[in-house]
């Protein structure tokens, strides 16, 4: 089953600047991160929850050029930084990806993937990308080990008591329509019309909202990234190449 939003992937110069970037600028204090060795990139985290941001820069452009994820990046950054790909959670990804296939998604069968961290542990996952990832394409279905670092219950627990979480990515695209039929196809997300207007369309993934938006500016930021953040104050602002639009989380009722 699809969960939600599993991760960003931005691609930045130099993953540690930017996230003191966004530690300094939003308040969002990075953890650690790792390098993908066989793909020549490197990383950051920032976690929101299970939803995390992950900063990732290139140590190897030559190895990055033939990798399922250092290709986006490097296009990214190409393009001044900014949003590179995306993820989607999933509890089951072999029979997600299998329902999907018969009804003519084009992602792959899943594939392994790690990631050493600093201190030697390894974080683990299995991930289902289509054929071409870039920010108005659509993203890359991904299961985590949980027997893994990373993604033990210890470790959920002490994410569920930060203070940001993600609630709405948009990203730009030339054109909604088709740019809907192909999530429709690839991932079975539908969507509807915006309550935002100016011709967005949005879908729920999981508790947070993915918005197609046209692109009515080409020196527009690609995305914009709404997060709640308790106790901070209705700022929006440009950082990483993507917009940041952040609203203080609302007291509970009652």
């Amino acid at each position: 089953m699809l969960l939600g939003i599993d991760h960003l992937v931005i691609a930045v110069r130099d993953p540690d600047a930017a996230a003191t970037e966004l530690e300094n600028r939003l308040g969002l204090a990075a953890g650690g991160g790792g390098r993908h060795d066989r793909l020549g990139t490197f990383n950051r985290l920032v976690w929101l929850g299970d939803t995390y941001l992950e900063l990732i820069g290139v140590f190897d452009p030559v190895l990055a050029a033939e990798s399922w994820v250092g290709a986006p990046t490097l296009r990214a950054l190409e393009r001044g930084g900014g949003l590179a790909t995306w993820a989607i959670a999933t509890d089951d990804i072999d029979a997600d990806v299998e329902t999907l296939r018969t009804r003519g998604s084009d992602l792959a069968l899943p594939v392994p993937g790690e990631r050493v961290r600093p201190d030697g542990e390894v974080v683990r996952w299995r991930l289902s990308a289509p054929s071409r990832l870039d920010p108005d394409d659509p993203p890359f279905l991904i299961e985590h080990d949980t027997t893994a670092a990373e993604w033990s219950g210890a470790d959920r627990a002490e994410r569920a008591r930060g203070s940001a979480r993600l609630m709405v990515l948009e990203i730009a695209v030339d054109d909604v329509n088709p740019a809907s039929r192909a999530f429709i196809r690839t991932t079975g997300l539908r969507f509807r019309p915006s309550l935002s207007g100016r011709g967005a369309r949005d879908t729920d993934v999981g508790g947070q909202i993915v918005r197609l938006r046209p692109r009515r500016d080409p020196g527009m930021a690609g995305a914009t990234i709404h997060l709640r953040h308790d106790g901070a104050q209705g700022t929006e602002i440009d950082a990483v190449g993507c917009r940041w639009v952040v609203r203080p989380t609302e007291p509970a009722a009652g």
